[in-house]
């Protein structure tokens, strides 16, 4: 464990150095976004640091609204120099093991490569989606909703900062994560450092605000005679349909656009439907977001809920958490261990891609990643865990 504030700074210059191409904070700065007593490293006899892992404490929103606590795991990187030496898998087992001393049932994370993390019985639990809104064809249908007042902020300014961060502990759609102080610190020195220029909108009247978008203009090179004037709205939140509606009628009015883009947004954002012309609505750019790991299986299944009617019996391999290992009944009126014969055998990294409900359990099973052993139980598992809208993050870390 690292507690040096030095230590803990030249830890995220092995991260950034391992990353190659990301933005680089002050070096003076740059242990102030880093939780305390979170950061692991790895050191070689004689050597300086050559691997770090961190994470901050946080929460969740898994089925059925509960918050359920969660380790966001950030900064993992070993030097190019010293890669393909099983340091990585060393710091996440370190980091997996911590997290059961806490009391933390999950862990995710935001992978910058797709086939590394799996190993570790992490999998992709939900998705993202960029959404692109041609403004002149962008009229709304009768009917549509006004939502409320919407108002500029400025987020140089910390009370506007400190508003955006209650605004989100609203946040209650599944998949939601907590986002710490050291988040919104880190947030704002970066804007601060780029030189592109930020804006940030909330809805609701002073006091009782429940959602907010933040934008910045794209190539701003020729904007003054651009005929392509486009907005990316990299942040939006919105804790209720009132603010959803509100703040997307704001997005569509402002002068001078052709276009308003949207990334991240849920897979299922259904923009579309708000419009004369369903066709002035682009998505694409779908690509996975949260990748999840059930620390304490048996903890995390009973943490979210399930449809009824229906039972089913998953067997669940962990060969990293060796006690995760066994049977497990499942059904709305519970989840209990079992020695039953199971409807279907998997790995934890598999039951992660489901367990927030944005991966069936037959879509699973037509890849070959599961083994199921009842063809009907494969349908009852699926109805248990289903959800009615998929789940998203939205936070990036």
């Amino acid at each position: 464990m690292l507690t040096d504030a030095q230590e803990i700074g030249r830890s995220l210059e092995v991260f950034l150095t391992a990353m190659v191409g990301l933005p680089r904070a002050d070096a003076e700065k740059q242990h102030t976004f880093m939780e305390p007593g979170r950061t692991v490293g790895a050191y070689l006899p004689g050597e300086r640091l050559v691997g770090t892992a961190s994470s901050f404490t946080s929460w969740m929103v898994v089925p059925g609204g509960r918050k359920v606590p969660q380790a966001a795991v950030t900064d993992v990187g070993v030097l190019p120099t010293h890669t393909r030496r099983g340091l990585a898998s060393a710091l996440v087992r370190n980091q997996l093991e911590q997290c059961l001393a806490r009391g933390e049932i999950l862990a995710s994370l935001r992978a910058s490569e797709a086939t590394i993390y799996e190993r570790w019985g992490f999998g992709i639990a939900s998705a993202v989606a960029a959404v692109e809104i041609t403004v002149p064809q962008a009229q709304f249908r009768a009917g549509v909703p006004k939502g409320g007042d919407v108002r500029l902020i400025d987020l140089r300014e910390r009370a506007d900062q400190d508003l955006l961060a209650r605004i989100y502990t609203g946040a209650n759609w599944a998949g939601a994560i907590d986002r710490s102080s050291y988040w919104w610190r880190a947030k704002a020195h970066m804007r601060h450092l780029s030189q592109e220029h930020f804006y940030a909108v909330v809805h609701g009247i002073p006091g009782h605000e429940d959602g907010f978008a933040i934008y910045k203009p794209e190539d701003t090179t020729a904007w003054f005679r651009s005929k392509d004037r486009s907005i990316v709205v990299g942040d939006f939140v919105a804790n209720t349909s009132r603010a959803h509606f509100g703040l997307i009628r704001y997005l569509l009015s402002i002068d001078l656009l052709q276009r308003v883009v949207l990334d991240p947004m849920p897979v299922d954002h259904s923009l579309e439907k708000l419009l004369t012309d369903e066709r002035a609505v682009n998505t694409h750019a779908v690509r996975d977001e949260t990748w999840l790991r059930l620390v304490d299986v048996q903890a995390a299944l009973r943490a979210r809920t399930y449809r009824a009617p229906g039972e089913a019996v998953l067997e669940v391999r962990d060969e990293l958490l060796r006690e995760n290992t066994g049977r497990y009944l499942i059904s709305a009126q519970g989840v209990a261990r079992t020695d039953r014969r199971p409807d279907i055998t998997l790995d934890v990294s598999q039951l992660a891609c489901a367990y927030l409900g944005g991966t069936r359990f037959w879509q699973l099973a037509q890849a070959g990643r599961i083994a199921v052993h009842d063809d009907g139980g494969l349908t009852r598992a699926d109805h248990l865990f289903g959800l009615r809208r998929a789940p998203f993050s939205g936070t990036m870390f």
